[in-house]
């Protein structure tokens, strides 16, 4: 009996040193099985990949031999010449295990390169399949070969639109992040997706209603008798059938049919796969859209560091002198000597008697005075033993105090916004300035979120304590708020601000 060759040398070929030439002859020689040849001489596998030596070919045959993925035989047809006579010539034929390989390799690569694809068309079939179901369910004595091929057909084509949306889903998102793309090819990219996937959209959501009420009327006929007639069908040629194999076959069916009603029906507390593949491509649009907005932005804010330093280039040519020019480098790279070496308590005090503002010209500022020790050792300090470490538990009291505060005048503003319950923006008065930016931090972030001036929107504050709910007045009234710093006027609204542990005491509503 013939014995498989080690499992990983049959497949030696795909990797080795020369794979692109044991590929072609494994394809050629795929290609005479697939047209009923048995074998293939040497000079018609040289025919039929052309651009390699005689010699490389032979060569590579033998190593194929040698793994296990072809098998030589003797050719004995006449020969014209003793030379002929005498030389060593073989036949080649692939090995059950070699054609194994081969069909897998290509199998896997057919898979890796197929796109992914929504398949609207699959989705019409599976509906045309579950009415003729439907009709050999509803016949006392439905006939075994149309339901076995009606059956394999849905699953069959089931399947198919399964794995390839999976893979276009799963693509999808790379497909959306679309690095470096011009914005004009997004555009038409993203109109052909957007049409795409609403015309399956659409076509998934009337399959979903007609598939599901097709499933539910089929099992109230018996869906069994259907399964058990397909497992009869399936073992029909095999030899020595039994009952086990059967019922082994009709719990397979079973199987493959609940699978199929869950994807439209779901199950206990599961949505169905129809309406999670229809979240999903539902989503795929903002994301897209969201893309769009990323490119338009990077084209808008893009930086070509090439086209600014051509650009100072011409600058530099364009200057008249070198002081010109010196001048355009320190502006452009800054790289002048340092003149802050040191900064001590005395130049503080100087400083804040007498502030230079940021925009003196270095010429025209006084100049800063350094220690004669750091001009002649380069040292700002003197050598010899550390100082002591500086005690500052005092400025540490000190910030916590401010900390303290701060966080008390926060919570005085966030009790007076939250105690008076509904009412009008007008009606706030007078506010103090943290109670004023509190204010306007809620007002901003309800007012983000509103789509439609006469909707109502609830919201919280970006810390997260408390929680507004604006309602237009519908009257037209404008809001004055008056605060030390100026008054703000407003179109006015209702306001309920509620701290958000209250998580007790629902908002009120109109």
């Amino acid at each position: 009996m013939e014995t498989a060759p080690e499992r990983l040398r049959i497949f030696a070929y795909v990797d080795a040193d020369k794979a692109p030439l044991y590929r072609r002859i494994m394809r050629a020689f795929m290609v005479a099985r697939d047209g009923f040849r048995l074998h293939l001489r040497s000079q018609e596998v040289r025919t039929a990949l052309g651009e390699f030596e005689h010699s490389e070919v032979d060569a590579a045959l033998m190593q194929l031999c040698a793994w296990g993925n072809l098998v030589p035989h003797p050719d004995t047809a006449e020969v014209g010449s003793v030379e002929e006579f005498y030389r060593q010539r073989f036949l080649y034929q692939l090995t059950a295990w070699g054609e194994a390989a081969e069909r897998a390799v290509s199998r896997y690569e057919q898979e890796i390169l197929r796109p992914g694809e929504l398949q609207t068309a699959a989705l019409s079939d599976i509906r045309t399949h579950l009415n003729e179901l439907l009709v050999l369910a509803n016949e006392p004595a439905p006939e075994q070969d149309k339901v076995h091929r009606v059956l394999t057909t849905l699953r069959m084509r089931f399947g198919e639109l399964t794995d390839r949306a999976q893979a276009f889903m799963g693509s999808l998102q790379r497909g959306i992040d679309l690095q470096g793309l011009e914005l004009s090819s997004f555009l038409q990219y993203k109109q052909r997706l957007i049409e795409y996937l609403e015309r399956f959209i659409g076509e998934l959501l009337i399959t979903t209603t007609e598939a599901a009420e097709l499933l539910i009327r089929i099992e109230q006929h018996g869906v069994e008798r259907l399964l058990r007639l397909t497992a009869e069908r399936e073992l029909v040629d095999r030899l020595g059938r039994t009952e086990a194999d059967i019922e082994e076959a009709q719990t397979t069916w079973r199987r493959r049919w609940e699978g199929l009603r869950a994807w439209f029906l779901g199950r206990i507390a599961e949505p169905s796969q129809a309406e999670v593949l229809r979240a999903r491509a539902r989503s795929a649009i903002p994301a897209l859209l969201g893309a769009l907005a990323s490119i338009n932005e990077r084209r808008l804010t893009r930086t070509d560091r090439a086209q600014d330093f051509r650009t100072l280039a011409r600058w530099f040519a364009e200057t008249p002198n070198d002081a010109s020019a010196h001048r355009l480098w320190r502006a452009a790279f800054g790289l002048v000597p340092a003149r802050h070496l040191a900064v001590d308590a005395t130049t503080l005090a100087e400083r804040e008697q007498h502030p230079i503002p940021s925009s003196t010209s270095w010429l025209s500022a006084p100049p800063l005075r350094i220690s004669p020790r750091l001009r002649a050792t380069g040292w700002h300090t003197r050598k010899g033993r550390t100082n002591r470490v500086v005690d500052r538990s005092e400025a540490k009291a000190r910030l916590a105090r401010s900390v303290a505060q701060e966080a008390e005048q926060l919570a005085n503003a966030q009790r007076l916004l939250g105690t008076h319950g509904r009412m009008r923006l007008a009606d706030f008065g007078t506010l103090e300035r943290l109670s004023f930016d509190l204010l306007l931090d809620l007002l901003g972030e309800a007012l983000a979120l509103q789509m439609d001036a006469r909707s109502v929107v609830e919201t919280t504050s970006s810390d997260g304590t408390l929680r507004i709910r604006l309602e237009p007045t519908h009257d037209g009234r404008h809001a004055t708020l008056t605060t030390s710093d100026g008054t703000l006027t407003c179109p006015d609204f209702f306001v309920t601000i509620r701290p958000t542990l209250e998580s007790s005491e629902e908002m009120p509503h109109e």
